[in-house]
């Protein structure tokens, strides 16, 4: 049914009504993402007690690790087809209550082969959400405070990092490593009880041709548009994304761009963001740190910083620009690595030079958050014409789990087989390769319109003679891309 033929759009509802509904949309997203960054992060604590209770050999380590990042990688693939044939609200709801049930049989697991198979699917989960998410959040949100939520998303996925760090902390005393897996079951399973009272996204109901619901939904979240020009809008921009594919993707003007967006989300994993993620404990026990009480609470502050960081870049990101955010934190990210092979290096470790490497880690941890975390999904999402940008997003994000993958499988085998010193060298190298490659492939792209970046890569990775720079009062441009958040932190 086309627009002109639809029965007359239904009388609004109250603006407080509207933007209450639209806020809903938001904080129930932005509940998945507490969920997803909790799940992600707190096997970093339950590991040390797991693995004395399973009495698992490094690689085994390492396999519980990998296996959700391997779950992952298969519910990315399937993750925006699942959203499209069923429907984002659908989606969240399977990711929400996967989340609930896998998490909780991860906590009774009675050995380490249970463990491993629950933590696939709950990986699975976690690769739905990091497409599903995003997309519930930015399609069903008012234009004005897109931005806003989608950023919300991505702090609250920080959040729940931290979050897991602390419950770790409280719970590390009596080893209950159980507990730590399985408290974020409970808040899974209450946030389905929003998300079955919410409708749809309107640009959902328009993708299966349902317009006069997607006139109605519209009309729910967003008071201060016509919802049926709207409407029309989302049907115009469904048609121009329409035919992307991934071959599309190694042929001019955009095999540029691809090399930029994959390389990106390679170097932004194997840098090493989540050996700090997933095995700080025994970081800062190598570091020379004792007692639970150190070890568990010290990377709660790491994350707090992390957080800081990460709004900071998405206050700053559209005035001082996406390549200088990117680069100081790649920069800052090589020279704590650098640090950080010092004090491995430098024997047996006490006093003051432990505390210099509780330091690297902070700042090496925050520096990501302010650069690749921030930075990664708004090139992803200005780098390609319509018709190719889910599909650039998807390709940077395979890259992103499977540099994700390597991280968390070989990781502690490498520590205990190279030694710390010579582990962080070899992520220094990486740091400085990714530096390089960002400093020569990255755009700057504040306040330039999305048709202008497409030039830019048209014209051999050179801006246009003709393109004039932005200025300052142009920045934010882009400040209501709907970009979703980095997959891990």
């Amino acid at each position: 049914m086309s627009i002109a033929t639809l029965s007359a759009t239904p009388p609004p509802p109250s603006s407080k009504t509207a933007h209450r509904t639209g806020r809903m949309f938001a904080l129930t997203g932005a509940v998945v993402g507490v969920i997803y960054g909790y799940d992600t992060g707190s096997i970093s604590g339950a590991l040390v007690f797991l693995s004395k209770d399973f009495h698992l050999t490094e690689t085994e380590k390492g396999l519980v690790n990998s296996i959700l990042v391997f779950g992952s990688i298969v519910g990315a693939l399937i993750g925006g087809k699942l959203a499209d044939a069923l429907g984002r609200k659908a989606a969240m709801l399977i990711v929400a209550g996967s989340y609930a049930v896998f998490v909780a049989l991860s906590a009774v697991a009675p050995n380490v082969v249970v463990l491993d198979t629950v933590r696939f699917l709950l990986g699975v989960a976690i690769g739905i959400s990091i497409v599903a998410a995003p997309l519930y959040v930015a399609e069903s949100t008012p234009a004005r405070i897109r931005g806003a939520s989608v950023a919300a998303y991505q702090v609250a996925t920080v959040a729940g990092i931290v979050l897991t760090y602390f419950v770790n902390w409280g719970l590390s005393g009596g080893g209950h490593w159980r507990w730590m897996l399985g408290l974020s079951a409970i808040p899974a399973a209450l946030v389905m009880i929003p998300l079955l009272r919410l409708p749809d996204t309107p640009r959902w109901y328009v993708l299966k041709g349902r317009t006069e619901r997607a006139v109605e939904v519209m009309a729910m979240t967003d008071p201060d548009v016509d919802p049926r020009v709207e409407v029309a809008s989302v049907e115009a921009a469904l048609a121009e994304e329409s035919g992307g594919s991934a071959r599309s993707l190694l042929r001019k003007p955009y095999a540029r761009a691809a090399v930029f967006v994959v390389g990106l989300g390679f170097f932004c994993q194997i840098t090493g963001i989540n050996a700090v993620t997933y095995y700080s404990p025994q970081i800062f026990e190598e570091m020379g740190f004792t007692g639970s009480g150190q070890n568990f609470l010290l990377p709660s502050f790491v994350q707090l910083a992390s957080l800081a960081a990460t709004v900071l870049a998405i206050l700053i990101i559209d005035r001082l620009g996406r390549r200088v955010v990117l680069l100081c934190g790649i920069g800052t990210m090589t020279v704590m690595l650098a640090v950080l092979t010092a004090v491995f290096g430098a024997g047996e470790l006490q006093g003051a030079t432990t505390w210099v490497g509780f330091a690297a880690i902070l700042l090496f941890t925050a520096a990501f958050n302010f650069g690749f975390g921030s930075l990664i999904w708004v090139y992803a999402s200005e780098a390609f014409p319509a018709q190719l940008r889910s599909t650039g997003a998807s390709v940077m994000l395979t890259a992103d789990l499977v540099a994700n993958l390597l991280i968390a499988q070989f990781f502690p085998s490498v520590m205990a087989w190279a030694g710390a010193a010579r582990t962080f060298a070899g992520l220094g190298v990486l740091a400085l390769a990714a530096l390089v490659f960002a400093s020569v492939t990255a755009p700057e792209t504040k306040g330039r319109q999305l048709e202008e970046i497409q030039d830019f890569w048209r014209n051999g990775g050179r801006w246009p003679a003709s393109a004039a720079v932005p200025t300052s009062a142009s920045s934010g441009a882009h400040g209501d891309s709907a970009v979703p958040p980095t997959t891990t932190s």
